[in-house]
């Protein structure tokens, strides 16, 4: 009469996202709001637009020096970001 296998509410939801298609896009969205949080508001003050293509997050700053500043210390932005959401969404970060 009763089910034996119950599964808690996050393991139905996440199984009906994978299904539906829809956990890469919420992961991306996840991360691009993450950016401000991760690297500080003095440089999302900088930040015009961020977007994710082909795992790449694209960060189109309006600071030149910012952005070679960022550049340097892009695999460490990567390894923030990815662990903000919980899995690894990006692989490079283009300025």
């Amino acid at each position: 009469m009763f089910r034996q296998k119950i599964e808690s509410l996050k393991e139905v939801l996440l199984r009906t996202l994978r299904e539906q298609g829809l956990e890469t896009p919420l992961n991306q969205k996840r991360l691009v709001e993450a950016w401000p949080e991760v690297v500080g508001p003095a440089i999302a003050r900088y930040t015009l637009n961020t977007y994710i293509y082909n795992q790449t997050l694209y960060v189109r700053l309006s600071n030149p020096a910012l952005r070679s500043d960022l550049s340097m210390m892009r695999g460490e932005l990567v390894k923030k970001l990815n662990a903000v959401v919980g899995e690894q969404v990006i692989t490079d970060i283009r300025f």
